[in-house]
């Protein structure tokens, strides 16, 4: 299997939130001093370049408890069963998303807008071919809505369907953070807010994103695109406002 590297690393939140950024979309590690989370695991290929990530910013892989899979979209849970292998860390998804992170079938494919066709296309390049023998993680464990887990002050699970049928974000109220998957993105032409693209069902995309709007939070991280660092309730605010059932192209 070959390497899926990280392209950079980017601390997000002083001493606690780092992005790892991968050729198509990226990853999060959290920081709560004695333990890790993960949020997200990139492509097949990419576990160990995040062991290498963790000891870059001086911590054990050992020291990831979770890893929370957002959806089983290749570019978000392709590295966990490989990172799970190297650290130990429990893997968590949403049961309508779990078997397809099991590896148990695929799962299904999005419905795409003819302006996302060649989004796609131009991702597909740039993820590495599917193994022919994965590294699938042993366990996953499952999470829904309103679940509460033992990081980041408690986060919170939160439902978000859509982009897939099991997507998930996950709220840290204590630290205004939110983490949204690929249910909100921000634009590759300037950085704007937008609704995640790629969706399977575009109407219940719209309903997550105006679900994840009402929470407060001051940071919120997308899958694609540079995070808000502050003030990112009232932009996704300002967004859900605009937004209806009709197709949207890139903001």
């Amino acid at each position: 299997m070959g390497v899926y590297g990280i392209t950079d690393v980017i601390e997000v939140v002083p001493r606690r939130l780092h992005l790892l950024r991968f050729p198509v979309g990226q990853a999060y590690l959290w920081d709560d001093g004695d333990e890790l989370t993960l949020v997200d695991a990139g492509a097949a290929g990419a576990g160990a370049e995040i062991a290498d990530a963790v000891r870059a910013l001086g911590r054990d892989p050992r020291e990831v408890r979770r890893i929370v899979v957002t959806h089983f979209h290749e570019d978000h849970a392709g590295g966990a069963g490989e990172f799970a292998a190297l650290s130990g860390a429990q893997v968590w998804a949403h049961p309508l998303d779990a078997p397809f992170v099991r590896g148990e079938r695929p799962g299904p494919a999005p419905v795409f807008e003819d302006w996302e066709r060649p989004l796609h296309a131009e991702a597909l390049k740039l993820l590495p071919p599917p193994p022919t023998d994965p590294v699938l993680p042993c366990e996953v464990r499952e999470l829904t809505d309103g679940d509460v887990l033992d990081c980041g002050g408690g986060a919170r699970v939160v439902a978000v369907p859509g982009h897939t049928d099991g997507s998930i974000a996950l709220h840290l109220p204590h630290h205004g953070v939110l983490f949204t998957g690929d249910a909100v993105a921000a634009s590759p032409l300037d950085g704007q807010v937008m609704l995640g693209v790629l969706n399977l069902d575009r109407r219940r995309a719209v309903d997550s994103f105006r679900t994840l709007a009402a929470l407060d939070s001051d940071v919120t991280c997308f899958g694609h695109g540079d995070p808000v660092t502050s003030g990112a309730a009232a932009a996704l605010r300002s967004v859900a406002a605009r937004l209806d059932d009709a197709a949207q192209t890139p903001l």
